[in-house]
């Protein structure tokens, strides 16, 4: 039976965005980088609405950030129940401060010491300039709990981004670290908010997408 006065929340990571190409940056959107979805993206949100659809649930928001890619994941479910997304800026991607623009994916792949020195410290403020670790926090926990205010005894679809799914997950389980970074593109985490507790119910699934896309196990014939 669901809790009473509960909100249930499922977070969908965006799906894949558009690669950085070297010597170009990403547009930025409020000082965060703000690129499409790439075609594999774009097919990924379609199969994200056709499972939320296919479950026959009530949905009776869908939240998006203030970002491109959220808008277009979130296009093709908002499409097939007609309603239109509400934002909510709070949900916005970590502040990645001199590495925005899509240097981050660069600096791991590079091997760059401060990179390496961020998952020692487990730490997104590690970057220069980056967005302090308590103020993500609380910002992301403002976000959940204004959607959570406004929908007591309902479902909502929030589209959000990895780093917010690693932050809300760490939030209700006192994990630390990024021990629930790296959700993969378009899958779905789902959460139940009450006055007393955050409930992880579910954290990372794709079983929705194709196996080009999803990282569920694969029977092998």
């Amino acid at each position: 039976m669901p809790i009473r006065g509960a909100c249930e929340i499922l977070l969908v990571r965006h799906g894949e965005s558009a690669p950085r190409i070297e010597g170009e940056e990403f547009p930025l959107v409020g000082g965060h980088a703000d690129p499409p979805l790439h075609a594999d993206g774009r097919l990924q949100a379609e199969q994200v609405a056709e499972r939320l659809v296919s479950t026959g649930e009530r949905i009776a928001a869908v939240y998006v950030t203030t970002l491109t890619r959220t808008h277009q994941t979130a296009a093709p479910l908002l499409a097939q129940i007609g309603q239109e997304a509400i934002v909510e800026a709070d949900l916005r991607e970590v502040f990645l401060g001199d590495w925005e623009g899509g240097l981050l994916r660069h600096k791991i792949a590079d091997g760059d010491p401060i990179a390496e020195q961020m998952y020692i410290e487990q730490r997104w403020d590690v970057i220069p300039n980056a967005e302090p670790a308590a103020q993500f926090e609380a910002r992301v926990r403002n976000g959940i709990e204004r959607i959570v205010a406004a929908h007591p005894d309902q479902l909502v679809v929030a589209v959000v981004h990895g780093g917010v799914i690693g932050q809300v997950m760490k939030i209700a389980t006192g994990s630390t670290g990024f021990a629930f970074n790296g959700a993969d593109n378009a899958s779905i985490s789902h959460l139940v908010v009450t006055d007393e507790r955050w409930t992880v119910r579910c954290f990372n699934d794709t079983s929705h997408l194709s196996p080009t896309f999803s990282s569920a196990p694969q029977r092998i014939t």
